[in-house]
């Protein structure tokens, strides 16, 4: 009976490849989201001989980190009067709890290492961003941009411009749709967006749509660009081979919402993989039925009967 052997090795083989597909999606998934995208620091630093500032901002960014393991966008205040000072954070839409507040808890050591006693900050990584001003801040425009960048390469001709501009034109639509976050593939080209977590749908698309202006204005016909304005931000990149696998970790418990290709890859390789081997499978047990046929050709009926009750379990 040396035969059962093969469907549990094959078993196996399932297993391990099931797990190591599963690790490559992570792998691919897995992001340096707690680099450093860009600072902004006031230049005026506040005066603060009783140290009063400095246990309300303390008091805010602790706030700030502890909220962050449960949401991924939290708006509030610390201090009172003079002393008050304003803060929040938000995550990227596609981050899981425990990556948000891996990447927010990273902030405020950051933004004091690179701030100092600034009466105002907002310190951005790829996956979340910190912001902090004290009362009496002058405020700036939700459109004003704050960073950008641009692709070192450029992409001449070949409908590159045409194609990102549809691309780009989606995403507009995509993020009010979306309410605050959009990603997707389109045309060759990978898109995300991201309006300020307390923004309505309409400022966000109009933040947007002014995001993108600038995008195409700044960056030409540069292959990838990311423009950050003061309530939004936008991000494209062209694949001219096709963008890549990309998974996303977001959470069940996301109030934002992500579409596209690019998310549902992943799930559909696996369900087809599934399916394969479990055909594979099948067939295997089919012609294991068939040899115990044989081998049982012109036994009584009982061992037949006996042997294709535990042929279930052998399979």
């Amino acid at each position: 009976m040396g035969f059962p052997s093969k469907p549990v090795s094959f078993f196996l083989f399932s297993l391990v490849f099931f797990t190591n597909l599963e690790l490559i999606t992570l792998a691919e998934s897995a992001t340096d989201y707690t680099a450093l995208v860009y600072k902004g620091c006031a230049k005026q630093a506040f005066s603060d001989p009783t140290g009063v500032y400095s246990q309300a901002l303390s008091a805010l960014f602790g706030s700030l980190v502890s909220q962050s393991s449960k949401a991924r966008f939290y708006k509030t205040t610390s201090g009172s009067g003079q002393t008050t000072i304003s803060g929040l954070f938000q995550c990227r839409g596609d981050l899981n709890n425990a990556d948000c507040y891996n990447c927010v808890s990273k902030l405020p050591q950051m933004t004091d290492s690179l701030c100092g006693k600034a009466i105002a900050a907002r310190v951005q990584l790829y996956g979340c961003y910190i912001l902090y001003e004290v009362a009496g801040f002058t405020q700036i425009s939700g459109f004003e941009m704050l960073y950008k960048t641009c692709g070192t390469t450029n992409v001449a001709g070949s409908g590159f411009v045409e194609r990102r501009d549809a691309a780009l034109n989606v995403m507009e639509n995509g993020v009010v749709s979306g309410h605050g976050f959009y990603t997707t593939s389109y045309e060759a080209v990978y898109l995300l967006a991201q309006c300020e977590g307390d923004l309505g749908d309409a400022d966000c698309g109009e933040c947007v749509k002014s995001a993108v202006q600038k995008a195409q204005a700044e960056c030409g016909e540069a292959i990838s660009g990311q423009v950050y304005l003061h309530k939004c931000f936008v991000s494209y990149s062209y694949y001219p081979n096709g963008v890549p696998r990309r998974s996303s970790s977001s959470s069940s418990s996301s109030s934002s919402s992500s579409s596209g290709a690019g998310g549902n890859t992943g799930k559909t390789v696996a369900i087809i993989l599934g399916g394969a081997a479990g055909v594979g499978f099948l067939v295997i047990c089919l012609l294991f039925a068939r040899n115990l046929m044989k081998k049982h050709d012109g036994k009584s009926t009982g061992n037949m009967r006996w042997t294709f009750f535990f042929l279930p379990f052998w399979c």
